[in-house]
């Protein structure tokens, strides 16, 4: 029943403050319809939100929304100043990538490498490393391909958990 009540305040509160909002809402954003628009829908969001204060006899429905929607423009606009917007004709520079994270990640896999298995590093550097197929690592090896695709399985469990160890992947 009470969202019942809800509902036909909001419906009320529409019909009756919607127009002069939204014109007092495009008055305080200088004529810019998109943020005249999230104004209103942020007041009405919060009417509903407080629709207790708004069910008052005492006071005006109108003037709280007003207030709110002033204080709403002026929050945007201290935003807005305080982080401006930039706009260009050019795309922001790419980051220059100097190899160093691909060189220490390396470095890391390598050590964690060097913690394995002599059977699960040695096939991680020939299917990985070395780019065999699983045929010519199984006749590298003198192993069945099953054999290689189950150590390949298990050595990338173990290496994962290695580095999961050392913190570098979660």
């Amino acid at each position: 029943m009470k969202e019942f009540a809800e509902d036909r305040l909001m419906r009320a509160l529409h019909e009756e403050h919607a127009a002069a909002l939204w014109s007092y809402a495009l008055h305080l954003t200088s004529g810019d319809r998109v943020r005249a628009e999230d104004v209103v829908q942020e007041t009405l969001l919060r009417a509903w939100r407080n629709a207790k204060v708004l069910d008052q006899s005492e006071g005006s429905a109108r003037g709280w929304l007003f207030t709110v929607a002033r204080r709403i423009a002026i929050d945007d606009w201290r935003a807005s100043e305080a982080h401006p917007e930039v706009v260009t004709g050019e795309p922001p520079e790419t980051a220059v990538t100097d190899g160093t994270e691909r060189a220490v990640q390396g470095w890391l896999v390598a050590e964690a490498l060097g913690e394995l298995s002599p059977r699960h590093r040695d096939v991680l550097v020939l299917c990985y490393f070395q780019g065999y197929s699983v045929a010519d690592a199984a006749k590298r090896l003198g192993v069945a391909e099953g054999t290689i695709k189950s150590r390949t399985h298990y050595a990338l469990r173990a290496l994962r958990l290695v580095l999961e160890e050392r913190g570098v992947t979660q």
